[in-house]
């Protein structure tokens, strides 16, 4: 093997990075569970903005959430991120038809993310980086980051900053 046809580190590098960003990718159910994320909810604000009627646009955004669990049902498809959108959307339609406040649908979406980074904060603070353990299993190791692998432990309690 010569030294142009030995793999370079940022080779190696840019060979991790991809199969890192399929990986989650794929953890979040590619183009089409992001789709299914977006849309209902994206159609609630877009039925309330043009009508200002929030029974309405929730009957739109649920009725979506619905129609897209049955047509990945219908393909035999993995439901899992359908269905975490019309739980989604209807935590959020309950809150918004309570209150009578269309602000409200996104509340419970709030509250889930505030918990979230209490959660991250905490775990991290502890020792015990809740990315780590949820991206363990999508890279195929497990707990094993946390002894083998120092530098992933490290990234893991390490702050994000833009670009980097």
């Amino acid at each position: 093997m010569t030294s142009l046809d030995k793999p370079t580190e940022d080779t190696q590098q840019d060979d991790a990075r991809a199969v890192t960003e399929a990986a989650l990718f794929e953890a979040f159910g590619g183009v089409r569970g992001m789709v299914e994320t977006v849309v209902p909810g994206l159609l609630f604000v877009t039925i309330y903005t043009i009508n200002k009627d929030l029974h309405m646009s929730a009957i739109a955004a649920l009725a979506v959430s619905l129609v897209l669990v049955v047509v990945r049902l219908a393909m035999k498809d993995t439901v899992k991120h359908a269905f975490s959108g019309v739980f989604g959307v209807a935590f959020g339609v309950v809150f918004a038809m309570m209150t009578g406040n269309a602000k409200d649908f996104y509340l419970p979406g709030m509250l889930y993310t505030l918990g979230l980074s209490l959660a991250y904060i905490i775990s991290t603070l502890c020792g015990m980086p809740l990315l780590g353990l949820i991206l363990g299993p999508v890279f195929k190791e497990n707990l094993s980051w946390r002894t083998r692998n120092p530098a992933a432990r490290r990234r893991t309690r390490r702050p994000v900053t833009p670009g980097g």
